[in-house]
């Protein structure tokens, strides 16, 4: 085979495969969603697809992204994490408390956490306790941390923090940017690392993996631990965009990270890992309250307006799913 054929079946490998049209429809739904709801915003306010105006639709949307690939490492496991909002109010108010002042301290912290979140997926496998209960438990942790932290809002973000997170890069508005190379990281993580491969085979398959010669116990640590980190990063990012550390200001990201990851084409069996999409819905979701701040519609309505996008894409997929003969 030549170096030329080598490299075709490398780039096909890389790109998604559709067996028809119907499948390449339903996977193009989430983006589909992201599509409207800007120019839904744009049909309301005529400069919302300008740099400033999509500066301000996408400014609160990066948190959600990172906290959103946070619960993609854990349900292409086949598992859930009920805790990743309150993980990320840790980070936010430990960012917020220390960071600036003692940052030694802050990423000691940080490394703890991940080493928690790691047990966590050791405690999953060994013990076989239900992973929606393990993190269950862990989110009332990590919320009495974060309040033993900062028992009322405060502190302040680093100054290189802000910085990077209100920067204004040339073409598109920092978040885009920030969106687009969170999705090919994860990107890379899930499809490019041959470990990748590993831990989407152990969300299908735990079984025929573990008979591969892989420790499934390895492959929960690491996956855990990815979602720590995004987690973190998520917390961080909240720092940078708000100034100052709520440890429940992030409660609802834990509904909306899985409501992402599911609108992007994920699946609770687990084996499906899909970063792209998680970045897509997340995005989708984090504009439902800026479209609804242009109709003038109360807030309040927003988790229900949210809903109604998840639910309108999820039927959209029904729709178009091939039916098996």
């Amino acid at each position: 085979m030549s170096t030329a054929e080598l490299r075709v079946r490398r780039v096909r490998q890389l790109v998604p495969q559709f067996s028809d049209w119907r499948e390449l429809l339903a996977s193009l739904l989430p983006g589909i969603a992201l599509v409207g709801m800007l120019l839904w915003a744009q049909s309301l306010q005529s400069q919302a697809l300008t740099y400033s105006g999509l500066n301000l639709l996408l400014s609160a949307a990066v948190p959600l992204v990172l906290a959103a690939v946070s619960q993609m490492f854990v349900i292409v496991l086949g598992d859930i994490d009920l805790g990743t909002g309150y993980l990320v109010g840790l980070a936010n108010v430990v960012s917020a408390r220390w960071l600036a002042h003692d940052p030694l301290l802050a990423l000691a912290v940080f490394a703890g956490i991940v080493a928690a979140y790691m047990f966590q997926g050791v405690l999953v496998h060994l013990r076989q306790i239900p992973s929606i209960i393990v993190t269950l438990g862990s989110s009332f942790i990590w919320l009495g941390c974060g309040l033993l932290v900062l028992s009322i809002p405060g502190g302040t973000s680093p100054g290189w923090l802000g910085s990077f997170f209100n920067a204004s890069p040339p073409l598109v508005p920092m978040p885009v940017w920030i969106s687009v190379g969170v999705a090919l990281v994860c990107y890379a993580i899930c499809f490019l690392v041959p470990y990748g491969a590993v831990v989407r085979g152990t969300g299908a398959n735990h079984v025929a993996v573990s008979r591969s010669g892989w420790s499934i116990v390895k492959v929960r640590m690491a996956s855990y631990g990815l979602a720590a980190v995004f987690g973190i990063l998520a917390g961080l990012a909240l720092t940078g965009t708000t100034g100052s550390g709520d440890s429940t200001a992030s409660a609802n990201f834990t509904l909306l990270a899985i409501a992402a990851v599911i609108l992007g084409g994920g699946e609770f069996a687990g084996g499906r890992s899909v970063p792209v999409g998680a970045v897509i819905g997340a995005l989708a979701l984090s504009l439902v309250g800026p479209v609804l701040g242009l109709l003038n519609v109360s807030s309040d309505y927003q988790t229900g307006a949210q809903g109604l996008v998840l639910v309108v894409v999820l039927a959209g997929r029904a729709l178009t799913k091939r039916v098996e003969q």
